[in-house]
């Protein structure tokens, strides 16, 4: 059996930049909106996918996400699906901060664990698995997740794999 024919490539993307990534203000699972360069940065990206042949697009369910998955669906005439296994990490009282004035700062109890994030990054790639195989799929989610899921799949420690920038892609092969 020629297992290229069945093996799914996951183009794994981080949302266009937000208002509060500019201002450094830690996101989490709010909802965000793309800012004006945002919006630039996701269509460029539809831009240079247009051609690309695509089978689905998946997003957070987050707006900032929704929004870039949709700028991206746009050009190939498909709709997306949403899921909340996308979602940012869950950064509990730390929402809202303003993210270099938290540095030292003693990490509550209500932030997602790396433990819980990377479950929920290996539910996503089960996901993919089960429903996409040998499908092309365009995930738009989030700095942090898009780092769980990378580390599950490679099997490398989060610290070991390179923060993404907005409306990046990188290509794993499932």
């Amino acid at each position: 059996m020629n297992t290229i024919l069945h093996t799914t490539r996951l183009l794994l993307v981080r949302h266009g930049e937000t208002a509060e990534n500019a201002a450094q203000i830690m996101q989490g699972q709010t909802q965000g909106a793309l800012n004006d360069n945002g919006i630039r940065q996701a269509r460029q990206l539809a831009q240079s996918l247009a051609l690309e042949p695509i089978d689905a697009f998946i997003s957070s369910d987050l707006r900032r996400a929704v929004d870039t998955c949709r700028l991206l669906a746009e050009p190939h005439g498909k709709d997306f699906v949403t899921t909340p296994l996308l979602r940012e990490r869950d950064w509990g009282s730390f929402t809202g901060r303003f993210i270099p004035s938290l540095q030292g700062e003693p990490w509550p109890d209500d932030i997602e664990t790396l433990e819980q994030l990377k479950q929920r990054a290996d539910r996503f790639l089960s996901l993919i698995r089960k429903d996409y195989c040998g499908l092309t799929v365009v995930a738009v989610g989030h700095g942090i997740i898009n780092k769980a899921i990378q580390s599950v799949w490679l099997n490398k420690p989060m610290n070991e794999i390179q923060k993404m920038t907005n409306t990046e892609v990188r290509t794993l092969y499932l």
